[in-house]
């Protein structure tokens, strides 16, 4: 379990069951988890849109005040942490949620040509 610089102001719940996800708490009783992945893929976005990083936190908030439980996770197919009663969502989902798109300026592969 990581302690994350952008929630030092939550409370952290220790969930034996998710020892692989940090999870916390809100002052209004909301709960959410952060998988480690997901975390990684939340600070390249920051990396390539640092302008829309605030955006995306805050979209975050919003979605787990909404929800009351969410697991923020690095893959939707298969996630760490394993609760009842919580969405799911990956990073993408949050950026697409605040349209914040980062263009794939990959070459694609030369086989075949």
């Amino acid at each position: 379990m990581k302690h994350y610089e952008e929630w030092k102001d939550r409370t952290i719940l220790i969930d034996l069951q998710n020892r692989f996800a940090t999870c916390y708490q809100n002052p209004d009783g909301s709960i959410f988890y952060v998988e480690p992945q997901f975390y990684t893929y939340l600070q390249g976005y920051k990396m390539l849109r640092p302008e829309s990083y605030s955006k995306l936190l805050c979209k975050m908030d919003e979605i787990v005040k909404k929800n009351r439980k969410v697991v923020f996770v690095g893959q939707e197919d298969n996630p760490l942490v394993e609760t009842e009663g919580a969405i799911f969502l990956t990073a993408m989902d949050v950026a697409d949620f605040c349209q914040v798109l980062v263009e794939d300026k990959s070459r694609g592969s030369d086989y075949g040509d």
